[in-house]
Formats: structure tokens, sequence, C-alpha cells
């Protein structure tokens, strides 16, 4: 049985106790990166190479290399990243003279496509919200929001009362980088928020203060994961286990303005990207609209014409 290379031990080792310790990666995570690590370690050791720190750019490439046939893009990338990483802190650690995988360069993993509901699914999410009681009229408007409007969980959860106009039927989004846009509200959300504000949010706020619209059962702000909760409660009365999330809803919001005729760059504007190509991923979701635009608009799509 051969020996096992106590610098390969011992880098890894610590490399992966940094992580836990200091970045504070998941348990699968962690794993991921202790998989590529035995995978190149499998590599370097037969040619040689008994300590991680011996290892050059030109070597990573190679090894990235003779990986990639056994790979899928998704996995080349992460593997790459763990070189990355692992050659930071080899460097910083002393173990390397300089990083070895700093010039590495991986291949651009795809753009996972969104999950989005269709109109007739996310009619049936509503519908699992109903009652007077005040949570299930504060659920019913906060589904009626993040479809609506569109918005992030971070977004809604964020939202004060000052951000919401009734009469010009807008609001004020804070979103990433605490950028700020308006975005219009539609007549069922808006009529949802009203009964909300005016029967169920006063009997949850008591006597304390809060800005917040969407409240905790203890008066407080509504947190992420109650939200998260509330969909995944309506998803399964739905008959949608497994395929919602709030950002499902945001997702099926842009989706569905597309597929309405609605410019891109309008839905930019309403989604509050920084940029359009990041938007631009909802025109891949479903093509069907695109060719009708395009057999609409312009000559050469329908035919030729009768004299």
């Amino acid at each position: 049985m051969a020996e096992r290379a106590p610098a390969w031990d011992a880098a890894v080792d610590g490399f992966l106790a940094y992580l836990a310790a200091e970045r504070g990666l998941a348990a699968a995570t962690l794993e991921a990166y202790q998989r590529d690590l035995r995978r190149l370690r499998a590599w370097a050791e037969p040619a040689g190479l008994d300590e991680p720190g011996r290892l050059s750019a030109g070597q990573l490439r190679d090894f990235l290399a003779a990986s990639a046939a056994t790979l899928a893009p998704r996995s080349r990338a992460r593997l790459v990243s763990t070189l990355r990483s692992f050659g930071r802190f080899l460097a910083a650690e002393g173990l390397a003279r300089g990083d070895p995988a700093a010039t590495l360069q991986g291949p651009r993993a795809g753009r996972r496509l969104p999950d989005t509901l269709t109109v007739s699914q996310v009619e049936r999410l509503l519908a699992t919200t109903g009652g007077a009681e005040p949570r299930q009229l504060r659920d019913r408007a906060i589904l009626e929001i993040l479809y609506g409007c569109g918005l992030r969980v971070s977004e809604l959860c964020g939202m004060d009362l000052v951000d919401l106009d009734s009469r010009e039927a807008t609001l004020r989004v804070r979103g990433k980088g605490s950028k700020t846009r308006v975005v219009p509200v539609g007549q069922p959300a808006l009529a949802a928020l009203a009964v909300w504000l005016d029967r169920g949010r006063p009997q949850l706020l008591g006597r304390r203060p809060n800005a917040a619209v969407f409240l905790n059962v203890r008066g407080g702000r509504l947190s992420r994961i109650s939200v998260w909760n509330l969909l995944q409660r309506c998803a399964r009365e739905a008959g949608l286990a497994g395929r919602v999330s709030p950002h499902t809803l945001r997702h099926s919001y842009a989706t569905h303005l597309l597929e309405g005729g609605c410019d891109l760059r309008i839905v930019q504007e309403l989604l509050g990207h920084a940029d359009i190509s990041t938007t631009e991923i909802y025109t891949h979701v479903d093509r069907s609209f695109l060719w009708e635009a395009y057999r609409g608009a312009h000559p050469r799509a329908r035919g030729p014409r009768r004299a």
C-alpha cells in the first residue's frame, strides 16, 4: 500500500478547515471541494508532485485539460473555482511561492433557466388563500404583490407603509445596492393590500409602532423565511409542491409580461436589473411569443404577398 504524502494531507485538511471555520461553507459544498482535490491529488502524485506547493500554473492547466473529457461544464467550472481557492490558500499559508491558480480560466457555466408557472397555475396558487383572519388577509396580499409586482422576497419584506401610493397605484421598491425603482400595482394587489391594511394589520400590530407593511404574528416585520414557508404551504395545497418559491413568482411575472408583448427594456426596469443581459434570460423560457412577434412585425416572416 502506497504511503500517503503528509504534505498533501496537511494542505487539504487545513484548506477544508479554513473553508468551514472562516467562510462557513455547508457540508455538501465542503464535500465537493474535497472530491475535486482528491481528483487533483490522484493526478499529481503519480507525476512526482508529492507537495501541492510544487504545482505550477501550467501543470494545473494540464490537469484541467485531462479532466475536461469526464466532467460536465458546471463541474469543470466548479473544479476551476476549487483550484483558485486552493491556490490562494497555499500562497497565503506560505505553502507555495505564489498562487499557481491565479491565471486559471474555466468554462462559462450556462445560466439555468428560471422555473415559471403558467397563468392558470398562478390562479390555483392564489386560490389557496382566503378567509377573514389577519394572517389569511396578509397571505393573500403577499401573493398578489409577489406576482403582481415581481418583487424579490427581500424587497417585499422591506416594504414600508410610506412606499405605497394607493392613489397613483404605485410602489416604491428598494432593490439591490439600495437602488430605488417605482413599479405599478395592479388592481387585485391593491384591493388585497387595502383589506390587509384595514382589517388585518391593525390586529397584529397592536399598540407597537412598526413601519413595515407585512407583519408577523408578534407585530414585527415579516421575515424572508416566513414568506418562503407560506409559499411552500400554498404550493402544496395547489398541487404544485416542490415547484414554487418567492422567486418563482418573480420569474412568472417577467415571463408573462414578455408573453403579453411587453418590451424587454420595460421588463428590465420593472425588475430592477442593472444589465439587460440579466433580463434576456426570460426570452429563453418560452420562445413562442418571440415567433409571434416576429411573424406579426417583419414583412419577410409572412411569406410572399399575392399580387
